[in-house]
């Protein structure tokens, strides 16, 4: 089971600019080859982080305000929140290190 929540446009505001601690959201599609491979990088940094930071999903085909409001023009795309706020957005398929190197910068 994997410890990446899904996230809707209608839940988007309680579950991340609501949240206690940093989100880190991923931006994806079913249809998308990438983001199948970079899902279990995704799984495993959740499950490494747990505690520190909250990790959702956004399926950009079916939450069009939420992609649209952040501006995502491909995919997979993740973003940092903390505070309610955006810190860092990056895009791509990347090896877990340089994946999990994205998100410890903006960590408080």
């Amino acid at each position: 089971m994997s410890s990446v929540s899904p996230v809707t446009d209608s839940t988007f505001a309680t579950e991340v600019l609501a949240s206690d601690v940093p989100v880190v959201i991923d931006f994806w599609a079913g249809w998308c080859g990438p983001c199948r491979q970079m899902a279990p990088v995704v799984d495993e940094i959740a499950v490494e982080m747990a505690g520190k930071v909250k990790f959702v999903k956004v399926d950009v085909d079916e939450n069009p305000a939420t992609t649209r409001s952040f501006g995502i023009r491909s995919i997979p795309a993740f973003a940092v929140v903390r505070d309610g706020e955006v810190f860092h957005q990056f895009a791509g398929s990347r090896p877990k290190v340089a994946f999990r190197t994205e998100i410890e910068r903006v960590l408080p």
